[in-house]
């Protein structure tokens, strides 16, 4: 029995699944999922994100079993699975997605690849999101992006004929595979039906003014689309978002201007973040050593992380209430809104100095939705070692006015400061000894005083960072880096005879900023 083998890997859904389909028009499919041990050791890694993906496995074997074949679930090294599955009944193919995760599993892949290639049999990845192996060149990556997206959305088999004599076996938990204890009690649910249900409310009820919802945490856990899990899990196609979106906006456009008030422009919004998703991704398909090094040369070595201040931004007692909330928020539900990451690495690489590695891996064990791709070429551009953004320090204080006027959002998630005042909240290190013994909150016992001078912090940290952007040479190294991963569509201009940086200003929350790479690194390619 000679089988065509589907690794479903971050992929966990039957609808618009070009592996399965393709193989099941050659032969009887073996659907297999390899819980890999040592990936979910990874510092990366978490419970948390076991558990979704756990959910999303076991609702797609459900749905395989309704086919026929359910899903076959191994627990090991992916090499070893496949030869023993080889020397047991003969694989004819392995299908799968193409997978631009972290430097851990691009390495698997290359394993996987050499071991397919020895024993003659051919793999087929299939393209995910809009991401292209083997870029050479990113002009043209937007149109090519929408023609990916424009392709039609592929049904799954009817049927697949059952296996004989292959036991499926169970799931893992988090305990079985060591995982570290991680609460999570508002976590999003796994698996294709919830990601349904979020796709469907957002695009009829909850995305309406979504593009003024999406930056303060007060709206925006109910005003983004919470699509993220499913998208980095793959329990949704991109395709099939893109096209459900657009086909929204396309019958809103029928309706009278009052009943599709606040639409318009809340999906144009939804769908340019969505094709950054993909620009973000692609970046490190071809530098994946953005996961580990500095883009810019100039700004390696620039940090060095105090265990203490990192402990403290970690556990969201730096005694600054914005950033502290925020991260109780993201402890709690393992998701928070693109402003506040940023804020949040802003805060921990500017006014704690801590180097990005340390604070992104903190921030990517707690992120349901952790993408590589977009993560760590966030992590750089906030940290201001990509060499072609405009250096952002965000002010915690003003960011929390700004979002939390009232401190509705604080009082939610630090319960020391719940009987402050408002007008206190934000700073209450301002409140004099007897307004902190009133509301029963004395810093530096009930709640911590800051861990810096938030002002006297972010002008150090400028001066330093606009002091290497000055260096000679640095301008050159910038240019470079922005023609190789730059996006085509941003309209940017020659940095001039000064060599400067090139900047660019960008709407409130827009993921549309360029990063670069480190000049040595090689594509990334598995074949």
């Amino acid at each position: 029995m000679a089988l065509q083998v589907v690794w479903f890997k971050r992929d966990l859904r039957l609808h618009d699944h070009r592996p399965l389909v393709e193989a099941a028009r050659r032969g009887p499919v073996l659907p297999l999922h390899v819980v890999e041990p040592e990936l979910w050791q990874r510092p990366d890694a978490s419970a948390r994100q076991w558990r979704f993906c756990r959910e999303a496995l076991q609702e797609l074997a459900e749905a395989l079993a309704d086919l026929g074949q359910p899903l076959v679930v191994r627990v090991g090294e992916v090499v070893a699975v496949l030869e023993a599955a080889h020397r047991r009944h003969g694989i004819a193919g392995l299908w799968s997605h193409q997978e631009t995760g972290n430097l851990w599993t691009y390495d698997r892949d290359r394993r996987v690849a050499a071991w397919a290639r020895d024993r003659g049999i051919p793999w087929q990845e299939s393209a995910s999101f809009g991401v292209i192996r083997a870029l050479k060149d990113r002009r043209g990556w937007a149109r090519a992006w929408e023609q990916r997206m424009a392709e039609p959305l592929l049904a799954p088999p009817t049927a697949l004929p059952p296996l004989v004599g292959i036991a499926v076996r169970s799931l893992p938990t988090a305990v079985d595979l060591g995982l570290a204890t991680d609460p999570c009690p508002g976590r999003q649910r796994g698996g294709r039906r919830a990601g349904r249900e979020l796709l469907e409310g957002f695009l009829r009820q909850r995305g309406r003014g979504y593009h003024h919802r999406l930056s303060s945490p007060l709206t925006a856990f109910e005003a983004c689309s919470r699509l993220s899990p499913h998208l980095a899990w793959g329990t949704l196609s991109m395709g099939e978002v893109v096209q459900e979106a657009r086909a929204r906006r396309l019958a809103l456009a029928t309706l009278p201007a009052h009943a599709s008030a606040g639409w318009p422009r809340a999906l144009d919004a939804f769908l340019s973040r969505l094709h950054w998703h993909c620009h973000f991704i692609q970046k490190l398909e071809r530098q994946p050593s953005i996961e580990i090094q500095e883009l810019h040369p100039a700004t390696r070595g620039l940090r060095r992380t105090d265990p203490e201040r990192l402990a403290a931004w970690c556990a969201g007692r730096t005694g600054v209430p914005f950033v502290d909330a925020c991260m109780r928020a993201l402890h709690h539900s393992g998701w928070i809104n693109f402003r506040m990451r940023a804020m949040l690495l802003s805060f921990a690489s500017h006014h704690l100095w801590i180097d990005w590695r340390d604070s992104g891996l903190h921030l990517a064990r707690q992120f349901v939705d952790y993408e590589p791709g977009i993560h760590w070429s966030q992590c750089q551009m906030q940290s201001g070692t990509t060499g072609i953004n405009t250096i952002r320090i965000y002010n915690p204080i003003k960011q929390g006015r700004d979002h939390d006027p009232d401190g509705v959002f604080l009082g939610r998630w630090l319960p020391e400061l719940a009987a402050v005042p408002a007008a206190w909240r934000h700073e209450p290190w301002r409140m004099d000894p007897g307004t902190q013994e009133a509301c029963g909150c004395r810093i530096g016992l009930d709640y911590p005083a800051p861990i810096v001078d938030v002002a006297a912090a972010a002008r150090e940290a400028r001066e330093r960072l606009w002091g290497l952007r000055r260096q000679p040479g640095f301008g050159a190294a910038a240019d470079a880096i922005q023609e190789r991963h730059g996006s085509r569509r941003s309209g940017l201009p020659p940095s001039g005879k000064g060599g400067g940086p090139r900047r660019r200003r960008v709407a409130d929350g827009q993921l549309c900023l360029d990063l670069g790479l480190a000049p040595e690194g090689a594509s990334r390619s598995v074949t």
